[in-house]
C-alpha cells in the first residue's frame, strides 16, 4: 500500500509536467521574422526561452514574413494559424506605415484578421506600432490610433509599441536602424514579457480535440 501511495503522490508532478503546451502563433512581418538572424535569435524563439524560464509551457510558431504588409497577413491568414492554435501574437503594420500606406487599408486588415480569429476561438495578443515623425502629424494620428481602438472594440491584450526600447537605439539595431539586431530583439522581449504572460493567463490549452 505504502508503494503505491509514493507512487502516486510521484504520479501527480508528473502528470501535470506533461499537460500540452499552450500553442502560439507569432503572426508578423520581419520584426517578428528576424530578418539577418538566426532562427534562434528571432523574436518568437526568443520570447519562447523566457517564458519557459518562466515555467510557462508554451510553443510558439514562427509566421513572420519578411516585407509583410497587414494586407499580406490577412490574404495567409488561414495557412500561418493552424487549426490547433491557443493564441496569436499580431505583429503587423511597419510597412504599411513606411510605404505611407492609407491608415484605413491598414486598419481594415488588421480588424479583420481579428474578426477572422476571433470566429475561430483564437484570441489575440495585439502588439502595436507607431509612424515615423517624417510622415506628418494627421498620418501619425490616425495610424497610431488604429492600434488602441481595435484592442479596445474587440477586448484584445494590447501592447503598445512593439519597437519599445529598440527605435532610436543604435546599439539595438542593424545598419538600417530599424531592425532589431540580437540584443535588440532581447529588448524587445524583455519589454513585452508580462503583457504576454497577462495574455497567456486568459488562454485554455485545446489539446488535439480542441476544434
Amino acid at each position: 500500500m505504502m508503494v503505491l501511495l509514493a507512487a502516486a503522490a510521484l504520479g501527480a508532478p508528473a502528470a501535470r509536467a506533461a499537460e500540452p503546451p499552450l500553442k502560439l502563433v507569432a503572426l508578423g512581418d520581419s520584426l517578428t521574422a528576424g530578418y539577418r538572424l538566426p532562427a534562434d535569435a528571432a523574436f518568437p524563439a526568443v520570447l519562447e526561452r523566457a517564458l519557459k524560464a518562466k515555467g510557462r509551457a508554451v510553443e510558439i510558431a514562427n509566421a513572420g514574413v519578411s516585407g509583410d504588409t497587414t494586407t499580406g497577413g490577412l490574404d495567409r491568414l488561414d495557412w500561418s494559424v493552424p487549426d490547433g492554435t491557443d493564441g496569436v501574437i499580431l505583429e503587423l503594420g511597419a510597412n504599411d506605415m513606411l510605404r505611407g500606406t492609407d491608415p484605413a487599408v491598414a486598419r481594415k486588415a488588421l480588424e479583420t484578421i481579428v474578426a477572422r480569429l476571433k470566429e475561430r476561438g483564437i484570441p489575440v495578443l495585439l502588439a502595436g506600432m507607431l509612424a515615423a515623425p517624417n510622415l506628418g502629424t494627421d498620418y501619425r494620428a490616425r495610424f497610431d490610433a488604429i492600434y488602441p481602438d481595435l484592442a479596445k472594440a474587440h477586448g484584445l491584450v494590447l501592447y503598445p509599441f512593439f519597437l519599445e526600447g529598440v527605435t532610436g537605439n543604435r546599439a539595438h539595431t542593424m545598419e538600417d536602424g530599424l531592425h532589431p539586431n540580437a540584443k535588440g530583439v532581447e529588448t524587445v522581449v524583455a519589454g513585452i514579457l508580462p503583457t504576454v504572460e497577462t495574455f497567456l493567463d486568459r488562454l485554455k490549452p485545446r489539446g488535439n480535440g480542441g476544434r
